[in-house]
């Protein structure tokens, strides 16, 4: 090919061996050789020079390779690409410990540790085997290994109580990168979910609903442990009268979730 030397692209993981190939017809030029900063090979006269490391250990590697011609040096970049998959993966809640809330909003975070390079990674949230929404990335130009953190707000339901969630990192390096992409998963963190009795009220207008325990005004149990236990009665007051409602209200606990049960009576309240 003339006054252009050919090369074959590469992607390396941080440590490997490395090696890439410079190609030029000998008749077009009177020497082949690299300009880079790990383990530049000498020049030589034939038609191609490989490049050759045994540990790659230079994250931002710009390896040139030339050929010298006789208007001057033809000069082609070798667009490699070092990467390193995050030493840990891990997910929590943001400022945040202990059961969640029916109905209240949590920030989940993803941390992932030591990565390169950070703008081809993706990361992803799931609950259970669920995607929570498309994958994040940035756009960042970095090469060597950084630390970078991913959140994704959540409002959780009676019905999280029994799953968990989780965030899964990947490198996505294209078709010159290693096939399957690398990745690394996070650990699983399960969704403990208090909540309450869901009452459905009819009136107009709506009546004025109390809680009452042993005879006593109380608030609803809808942060639930195994205290609020017990027989409790609701009150529902509109502009025809007064009703009243009746119901055993069981918390059962696991390591796992919270389960509210109504054990008696009606979750329907009207005035008609």
């Amino acid at each position: 090919m003339r006054n252009k030397s050919v090369y074959k692209p590469d992607c390396h993981r941080f440590g490997d061996p490395a090696t890439a190939n410079c190609s030029g017809p000998q008749m077009t030029h009177s020497g082949l050789g690299w300009e880079v900063q790990q383990g530049a090979p000498d020049l030589t006269g034939g038609e191609f020079l490989v490049w050759r490391v045994d540990n790659l250990t230079v994250w931002s590697l710009k390896p040139m390779c030339y050929a010298l011609v006789e208007r001057g040096d033809c000069v082609t970049g070798l667009n490699l690409t070092v990467y390193k998959p995050p030493d840990l993966v891990s997910i929590s809640y943001l400022n945040h410990t202990g059961p969640l809330i029916e109905g209240h909003v949590y920030t989940l975070q993803c941390t992932v540790e030591n990565v390169a390079p950070v703008g081809s990674l993706s990361v992803t949230f799931y609950r259970g085997q669920e995607a929570l929404g498309p994958p994040q990335s940035r756009n960042n130009s970095e090469k060597k290994p950084v630390t970078e953190i991913f959140t994704l707000n959540i409002k959780p339901t009676g019905e999280d109580q029994e799953g968990h969630y989780w965030c899964e990192a990947k490198l996505e390096l294209g078709p010159e990168g290693p096939q399957p992409p690398p990745v690394v998963k996070s650990q699983n963190l399960t969704a403990t979910v208090y909540f309450g009795p869901q009452f459905l009220l009819k009136g107009n207008p709506l009546p004025l609903v109390t809680w009452l325990r042993d005879g006593m005004k109380v608030a609803p149990p809808l942060h639930s442990n195994r205290k609020h236990s017990g027989k409790y009665t609701v009150q529902a007051e509109g502009a025809l009268g007064q009703k009243n409602l009746t119901l055993e209200v069981e918390i059962i606990i696991s390591k796992m979730f919270v389960i509210v049960s109504l054990c008696k009576g009606s979750t329907f309240l009207a005035f008609e």
